[in-house]
């Protein structure tokens, strides 16, 4: 039976195609494997070697997974309902609507997206606890820490964008109370606040800067930090849990951890 699953694929192992993404194939020893990894463009984000129970349940609970996940969901559905908003003034309104009534789907990819953004918020922050909890800031991972941190203020930042795009009351005033509060700020509160807005009051300044910011600006950080977060996630020994230190996990990588 297995072999009879393994034939399609051997022959598409076979293939220019194949041989061109994974250049060096799987191999037989542990050094043709962690090259196998090392050179593949999709795979080199990985660690070469881990400990058998950094992966178990338990110990992440799988909330990084859970929130990149979240992301591709935002990213799905946020392209789709793109397509279908003006961030005007007089039309962003009128496409929330025609999103709920007109445009197949539309009601289903809004709600998608607004929920898949709180949980999203809600799995960051999950995730930072559990990374605090278990002490995974310690060194060598200070700066992981720091990214990670950076990352959480991004995700309230996309969020905080978001809200104001349906351009209704609820979007209006919140946002209006939100960047009075940032105006509270000593010395720059009220330059901020005229940035952010582009005016001294919610307007179609605003509504356009929002839009840029939630759409291009932090999903570009948001990406970059990502994969930042990703190569330290390596470069730090792939180990989730704060016991040890660097030399102590990679001198137990290579044992087999029952």
């Amino acid at each position: 039976m297995a072999n009879s699953l393994n034939a399609p694929f051997a022959h598409l192992r076979e293939t220019r195609v194949w041989r061109s993404i994974f250049r060096g194939g799987t191999g037989t020893s542990n050094l043709h494997r962690a090259l196998s990894i090392q050179q593949n463009v999709f795979l080199h984000l990985s660690s070469v070697k881990i400990r058998k129970r950094s992966l178990a349940f338990r110990v992440t609970w799988f909330l990084g997974t859970l929130c990149t996940g979240a992301l591709l969901i935002l990213v799905a559905t946020g392209i789709p309902l793109m397509l279908y908003y003006h961030p005007s003034v007089p039309q962003a309104y009128a496409d929330m609507k025609d999103l709920r009534f007109v445009v197949s789907a539309g009601l289903f990819l809004r709600n998608l997206h607004r929920w898949g953004a709180h949980a999203m918020v809600l799995l960051v922050f999950a995730h930072m606890f559990k990374v605090f909890y278990r002490g995974a800031y310690r060194p060598p991972r200070e700066f992981n820490w720091v990214v990670g941190v950076i990352l959480l203020m991004i995700t309230l930042l996309l969020s905080y964008t978001g809200y104001l795009l349906p351009w209704d009351q609820l979007a209006f005033w919140a946002i209006t109370v939100g960047s009075n509060i940032m105006s509270s700020v000593p010395v720059l509160g009220a330059k901020m606040r005229f940035l952010m807005l582009g005016g001294n009051t919610v307007n179609a300044n605003a509504l356009l800067r929002f839009y840029v910011l939630h759409c291009v600006i932090l999903p570009l950080f948001a990406v970059m930090f990502v994969t930042i977060h990703f190569w330290r996630i390596r470069k730090d020994g792939g180990i989730y849990s704060g016991e040890g230190n660097i030399g102590e996990a990679k001198a137990g990588a290579g044992k087999n951890d029952e």
